[in-house]
């Protein structure tokens, strides 16, 4: 309702009814909360969902609070599964009911009659009340009571920690694309998966890829009279119901420290503690090297940047360690203690590892005293210069350099120095991380810094996102060179002056100089 609909409202000025989804818990009308007793004992219209030719199980365990006269709305499911005749499909058929649902109510709120609508769990948890509520907010005054949801029931049945510390708890519907359920479940640390029923054999078959089916627990009818747990191994899929839940223990998860372990001696590394660090190429699982594949089909933990981790696919027993970008030793140290620990470990980077990759990183990490006794071992990959070269023809056929862009670790001082440099021994020149959205005016300048010593028609070759999806290459001149065009995605090529273009468009540089 917006502020001066709702100002109207305390005035008078509008007599319309207020809108109430308040959550009635997971099924034991004592998990209702007080507010929502309350709520519902003075309502004068109840609404509540429910499938064809069955009751409302939110109703039923508000039952004993309805209060007598209260006008009953039964808001009756058109379809329970994807199968529908509508012309739109399951999401068509699903949104002309939520806005038939939203008439009816309206005509009550418009009447001024107050309109509660019963919601299992939390009313804005994977409840019907949230497409009621998109319909019929902006007109009416409306109010959400939170409800206990059923994994809070369910974890409480269970008597087991679900997430402590600093650890993240996923909560996915098992309605997602089983390898897609797989690597949430491998990449979080507690988990609780809901939207069962059908999809549980799927939901079991993720969990043995993620490696998380040992200590989880299966969750049938939390706090209800009908409840049952077990674990998830010994669940017969033909017995599971809607109201059912799974719950993976951040305990579960592989190689996790705790902070309540007691204080031990420094650990000493094991023999032939060892990182792998892994270049997976560009792109395209075929230009993963044969090495590649193989260390990361035999290590326990790989590490790295979120977008290279997810090129890893999930299998049983791998954790996957994701994080954000410009937390590069960080993450080689999370890697370092892995493998202290005992572990077998890889840090994949993209492109080569060792060309502003993870490798250096690694190394720095490395100086520690402490991690004397880790080995570390590059694995090479394709790099993305020799990818845009490839494309190109053979730019790089003769003398270049490689230079990054980034001023995150050297200053732009140093940056100008080598461009001019490289511009004085006519080299060619491959440029990484040109342009960002927080550097946007660095690949602008080295262009007028090479124009100082560079011909306006030097051959420039520009690669965005080389052996993926949408890949693109062009050819320009460092004159025309459009700044404002390039980002992360792209790898930008300066020719030499021997640089040239055949007529079918090709770039390549002679390996001799006249």
């Amino acid at each position: 309702m917006s502020e001066r609909q709702r100002a109207d409202h305390q005035r008078g000025a509008v007599m319309s009814g207020r809108l109430y989804g308040v959550g009635v818990g997971p099924g034991d009308p004592e998990l209702i909360t007080l507010k929502a007793a309350r709520i519902i004992g003075a309502a004068g219209v109840v609404a509540y969902h429910q499938g064809v030719g069955k009751s409302s199980n939110a109703r039923r365990i508000a039952a004993g609070l309805l209060p007598g006269g209260v006008v009953e709305e039964a808001l009756v499911y058109p379809v329970t599964t994807q199968a529908t005749d509508h012309p739109d499909g399951y999401a068509g058929a699903m949104a002309d009911f939520y806005t038939e649902c939203a008439d009816r109510l309206r005509r009550h709120l418009t009447a001024g009659r107050d309109v509660v609508v019963l919601s299992e769990g939390d009313p804005m948890l994977y409840g019907s009340f949230m497409y009621l509520h998109d319909r019929l907010s902006e007109e009416f005054e409306t109010h959400v009571v939170a409800g206990v949801p059923a994994f809070a029931a369910a974890t409480a049945t269970t008597a087991l920690p679900l997430v402590r510390q600093t650890d993240v708890l996923t909560v996915v519907p098992g309605t997602l694309p089983e390898p897609e359920l797989a690597r949430r479940l491998a990449d979080t640390d507690g988990a609780v998966i809901m939207k069962l029923g059908r999809t549980f054999a799927k939901v079991r078959s993720a969990l043995e890829q993620a490696g998380r089916i040992e200590g989880s627990w299966y969750v049938e009818r939390a706090s209800m009279d009908a409840e049952r747990v077990l674990p998830v191994a010994d669940v017969d899929p033909a017995t599971v119901p809607y109201f059912s839940i799974v719950l993976v223990p951040g305990d579960t998860r592989p190689g996790v420290a705790r902070y309540d372990r007691p204080e031990r001696e420094p650990v000493r590394a094991a023999p032939g503690a060892e990182v792998v660090v892994v270049g997976l190429g560009p792109g395209p699982d075929e230009w993963l090297s044969p090495e590649a594949s193989h260390v990361l089909a035999e290590v326990g933990h790989v590490v790295g940047y979120g977008p290279y981790v997810q090129r890893v696919p999930q299998r049983p027993g791998l954790v996957r360690h994701a994080s954000g970008n410009s937390v590069e030793v960080d993450r080689a140290r999370e890697a370092l203690d892995l493998a202290l620990a005992g572990e077998r470990v890889a840090v994949v980077s993209g492109g080569d590892a060792g060309i502003f990759g993870m490798a250096s990183a690694v190394f720095e990490a490395a100086e520690d005293p402490r991690y004397a006794g880790v080995a570390v071992r590059v694995v090479p990959g394709i790099s993305a210069v020799q990818a845009v070269a490839a494309r190109a023809g053979a730019p790089i056929g003769a003398d270049f350099a490689v230079l990054s862009l980034s001023d995150r670790l050297k200053p732009w001082e140093v940056v100008e120095k080598r461009l001019r440099s490289v511009a004085e021994a006519d080299l060619v020149l491959a440029l990484y991380n040109p342009r960002s959205r927080s550097r946007t005016a660095q690949l602008a300048r080295a262009k007028a810094v090479l124009l100082e010593q560079k011909p306006p028609g030097t051959i420039v070759v520009v690669g965005r996102d080389i052996g993926r999806t949408g890949e693109s290459l062009s050819v320009t001149t460092l004159g025309e060179l459009d700044a404002e065009s390039i980002d992360m995605r792209c790898l930008v090529l300066v020719g030499a002056s021997a640089t040239r273009v055949t007529g079918s468009g090709q770039v390549w540089s002679p390996r001799f100089v006249r």
